[in-house]
């Protein structure tokens, strides 16, 4: 991994991804497909099992890099590719074979909440802001992204008229996990990895799959398809260790292989 604009550190099976571009962690070229290596990488990293995304200091990302935006258009075919690029850096997170936590240090906004939108859990603190500047900066963006996550008349109120919803007011609504003081940010963060970290790596990669299979499918269909899921899992000897210990009344120790 290059460790540049995104600096990426292993422990007790947790990586922690930090966004590292000052001022304000906004999408350049290189900051993106950095992103987007360091994601791909530790989706083939065995001994990762979970991983928590963070910016540095008090913000999580301002999004796009408007300055270099302005150039995107000026270089036959740039603008396809650069709209590729921003699509994967979401793409890229929410495909990972890991768990992803968002720790959302501060204000994410507009690209910049695609992170927020791949991730599993997200938590924040409670100076963070989530918003849409889209509206006021002459772009469009991230509307379907946000009708996922937040409710209608919320994420519409976002969108159209580039509200930045805090930390605290999502916590309230029962949108994200946590709302913390920044210092006690990562604590949690890292509190609820561990907890991740712990469990069956094959297990943690049928679940992501169930979850990134079933949401669009129907209930049926998505009962049935976790059910085959269920059928490999026990098929596995990371089932039949999480059983003996169960019986043994000990902790599992599981392998880190699929």
């Amino acid at each position: 991994m290059q460790n540049k604009l995104i600096k990426v550190t292993i422990e007790e099976r947790i990586a922690v991804v930090q966004l590292d571009n000052p001022p304000v962690n906004a999408y350049s070229r290189d900051f993106s497909d950095e992103l987007i290596e360091v994601f791909d990488e530790l989706n083939d990293t065995p001994e990762v099992r979970c991983i928590v995304i963070t910016g540095r200091g008090k913000i999580f990302s301002a999004g796009a890099d408007i300055k270099n935006r302005q150039a995107v258009g000026d270089i036959k075919g740039e603008t396809y590719r650069h709209l590729r690029r921003t699509r994967e850096v979401s793409n890229c997170i929410m495909e990972c074979g890991k768990p992803v936590i968002a720790a959302v240090n501060g204000p994410a906004l507009g690209a910049g909440l695609g992170p927020v939108y791949a991730a599993d859990i997200v938590l924040a603190s409670d100076n963070a802001v989530f918003g849409l500047p889209e509206i006021d900066i002459g772009l469009m963006g991230g509307a379907r992204h946000t009708m996922t996550m937040f409710p209608k008349s919320l994420a519409r109120r976002m969108i159209l008229t580039g509200y930045r919803a805090p930390a605290e007011e999502l916590y309230r609504r029962g949108i994200i996990e946590a709302c913390v003081p920044l210092e006690k940010l990562m604590d949690e963060a890292m509190a609820m990895a561990r907890i991740i970290a712990a469990k069956s790596p094959k297990a943690l990669s049928l679940a992501k799959r169930a979850i990134n299979t079933v949401e669009h499918m129907p209930l049926r269909d998505g009962y049935r398809f976790e059910q085959n899921l269920t059928v490999e899992m026990t098929r596995h000897e990371d089932s039949k260790e999480a059983m003996r210990a169960f019986v043994e009344k000990r902790p599992a120790v599981f392998k880190d292989t699929l």
